[in-house]
């Protein structure tokens, strides 16, 4: 049996000539395997120079990559683009420098390429050659006039995440290349002391984690050459930590030895958390560096390490912070209160209890902590999360999604994010409860028509971002102590738009059932519930109906139309809408033909309203007595003729417009407020009037709620 990659292969159209894409594969393939006759036969048979696979892949960044000068050389003859850029925006030029293959380098520079140009990210080929360490790239790039000290250049969006801004000095140093940062600093004349975007210097950069495992005695030697050429020994990290934390973090006595010599060095700075060197080193039961701090002089009466000591188990760690006047202070609830209500007893719990801190993050999964599935209560830096925990690839991608969701008013928004072992927490500024638990719980305070407008547009919102939710459940909208209402992803089900538009429809008929999940106040599970589940005498009926049909039939309006549906408008503004029609429509020949348009599908509900109006009302309107309601008074006195409704919709608008606008005592007295009375009597007449107006081609603008005239 042949094998599977090469059976792709030699997939075919009906004619039996190959595809563009499949052409591209060989192609590139042929590249990887440096086989310059089968690229040659390819690009013969039709195979396009430029194009690309898997990445954005082209066949002369694969060249590049695999190092061919000759396959570079041939493909450039050929017409291959020097510019084209892979998906993350590198070109071939940067793939060289990763590379770090001078006569390739050179062969690209000879052909057009610029020494200087990113990619995505910010990344230049000189900063990639110092990232992995390529010495003779380096030194060949500098000398054709690369910008030692060229900050990388990143998205707005990026930038105010406090991204990008290194350099190639920083990347040599945090992957501890010690001859490129010899290079950089000693023959370049690399600014050791230039911060990137979370301000942070090059001596941060040598004692932060890189890729790889970092190396003490490199790591050393790597600080020596930054202290020796006058590095900012005061600068922080992006958690406020000092070198000297970090170097403490690395449990290297020889970094902080050589740290404290300068004396600039405050031994007893601590981070954001309150965390000193000391307490550091204490914590990792590092005891070379907690006697060498203690030795120079750090304090011992901040952070409980003696407790800390105990917590591990380390008496010897005890008896040495005992040596240096340690003592062990028994902890005191801390006078606090949450300010969530629902969730107070479990976050004093956590907060008393003693967690490994992940960054800024204090967390426990455990049942009792759990807010809902996979979102657990937490702290982030002394704010009160629901926090989400996945594999880091998945997590980044659901972080980059949150960002984008930062200036979306009822998008759940992302507080923090921290990374450890492989997973991501996602931390989420923290809720009550999400609408099922609303809905269900009888203490609650419940506007079902308020909480639909806000679930409405934050669906609007979300798609306006390019995105369908395709997971409308109650879950996945939470309520927070004040009342707001947000959209959430928890499930990650959210799918883009683009080139799927159909799926815009699938949430449509998703929020046509959560419409009656919320006005059936969640009695019955999302999945179960029906349109007979809507009581005939609840508020909003025939709306709530309409409204629900109208997502389920993908209805020309689109969400956009929809959420100005009449289900929204309050009872007066349907009153207004009602007894505004009559003054439209008043000098239109034949206006009874409006609702009997072939396009009209709805039936008049009222046949015989004159019947079901209240009888004092159609009296005093078809037979004026002392006053006649239609004039001015000073023709009050006058004889009126009788008129007579008759039972079409149309003479029911034009009453309803006569009676609010020339209002009779008596029938205000008898029947209240107006609104309340017809809206009673005649529940279905606005969805009527509105479906009609809107169904009929001539006179659908007469539907628009936001017409001036109303």
């Amino acid at each position: 049996m042949e094998p599977v990659a090469h059976r792709e292969q030699e997939v075919s159209t009906p004619s039996g000539v190959k595809t563009a894409e499949v052409l591209a594969s060989e192609l590139n393939a042929a590249v990887k395997n440096r086989n310059r006759e089968l690229v040659l036969e390819l690009l013969d048979k039709g195979a396009d120079v430029n194009s690309k696979v898997v990445g954005g892949w082209t066949p002369l960044q694969t060249a590049v990559q695999s190092g061919e000068e000759d396959l570079v050389r041939l493909l450039l003859e050929k017409g291959a683009c020097l510019h084209a850029r892979k998906d993350n925006g590198g070109t071939a030029f940067t793939e060289a420098g990763i590379m770090g293959n001078v006569n390739i380098l050179k062969l690209l520079l000879d052909h057009g390429s610029n020494i200087n140009d990113p990619d995505s990210n910010g990344f230049t080929a000189f900063m990639e050659a110092a990232w992995y360490g390529r010495e003779e790239a380096l030194k060949f790039l500098y000398s054709k006039g690369a910008d030692v000290n060229l900050r990388r250049v990143t998205s707005e969006e990026k930038a105010k995440l406090h991204k990008g801004g290194a350099t190639a000095l920083m990347d040599a140093c945090r992957e501890s290349h010690l001859s490129a940062v010899k290079l950089l600093v000693q023959e370049m004349g690399a600014d050791v002391n230039i911060r990137d975007n979370k301000d942070r210097n090059a001596l941060i950069h040598a004692l932060k984690k890189g890729t790889k495992k970092k190396r003490p005695k490199t790591a050393l030697s790597i600080v020596r050459i930054l202290l020796d050429h006058g590095v900012d020994v005061k600068s922080k990290d992006e958690c406020g930590k000092s070198a000297l934390i970090l170097a403490a973090e690395m449990e290297s006595p020889e970094l902080v030895t050589a740290l404290l010599e300068k004396d600039e060095i405050d031994i007893d700075d601590a981070d954001e958390e309150g965390n000193t060197a000391l307490m550091v080193a204490v914590e990792r039961e590092d005891h070379s560096t907690a006697e060498l701090l203690c030795e120079k002089g750090a304090r011992t009466d901040v952070g409980n390490l003696i407790a800390v000591a105990n917590r591990n188990r380390s008496l010897s760690m005890e008896n040495l912070l005992r040596e240096y006047n340690a003592t062990f202070v028994p902890e005191t609830p801390r006078d606090w209160e949450p300010k969530s209500k629902r969730w107070r007893d479990q976050l004093k719990k956590l907060d008393q209890i003693y967690r490994p801190m992940i960054g800024k993050l204090k967390t426990f999964h455990y049942i009792e902590q759990r807010i809902q599935e996979g979102i657990y209560l937490g702290f982030h830096g002394g704010t009160e999360v629901a926090v989400k925990v996945t594999r880091s690839r998945q997590g980044e991608e659901e972080k980059r999604f949150f960002e984008q969701c930062c200036h979306c008013e009822h998008l759940l928004k992302l507080f923090q994010s921290e990374k450890e072992k492989g997973c991501m927490y996602l931390c989420f500024p923290l809720w009550e409860k999400n609408l099922q638990e609303h809905l269900q719980d009888p203490e609650d305070q419940k506007d079902y028509k308020a909480a639909l407008k806000i679930i409405f547009q934050a669906l609007r919102e979300l798609h306006s971002l390019g995105f369908t939710h395709q997971d409308l459940q109650p879950r996945n909208f939470v309520i927070d102590l004040g009342g707001k209402i947000y959209l959430a992803d928890f499930d990650n089900k959210r799918t883009l738009i683009e080139g799927q538009e159909e799926l815009v429809n699938s949430d449509l008929e998703a929020l046509g059932r959560l419409v009656l999940y919320v006005l059936t106040g969640g009695k019955k599970p999302l999945e179960q519930i029906r349109t007979e589940d809507l009581a005939a005498d609840s508020p909003d009926y025939t709306e709530a109906l309409d409204l629900v049909r109208s997502l389920s039939s993908h209805d020309e309006r689109g969400l956009e139309g929809l959420s100005k549906h009449p289900y929204f408008w309050s009872k007066q503004i349907r009153f207004n809408f009602l007894k505004s029609i009559w003054n439209q429509i008043k000098d239109i020949p034949n206006r009874k033909t409006i609702f009997q348009d072939s396009n009209v599908t709805e039936t008049f509900p009222y046949p015989q309203w004159t019947n079901e109006i209240d009888k004092y009302i159609l009296d005093v309107m078809e037979n004026p007595r002392n006053v006649n309601p239609f004039k001015p008074k000073k023709y009050s006195n006058q004889a009126t003729k009788p008129f007579k409704y008759s039972n079409d919709v149309v003479d029911l608008l034009r009453l309803m417009r006569n009676l609010d606008e020339h209002k009779d005592k008596g029938i205000s007295d008898k029947i209240g407020d107006y609104a309340e009375y017809f809206l009673k009597v005649f529940p279905a007449l606005t969805i009527y009037v509105y479906n009609s107006l809107r169904q009929n081609p001539r006179y659908s603008h007469f539907a628009n709620i936001q017409n001036p005239s109303l």
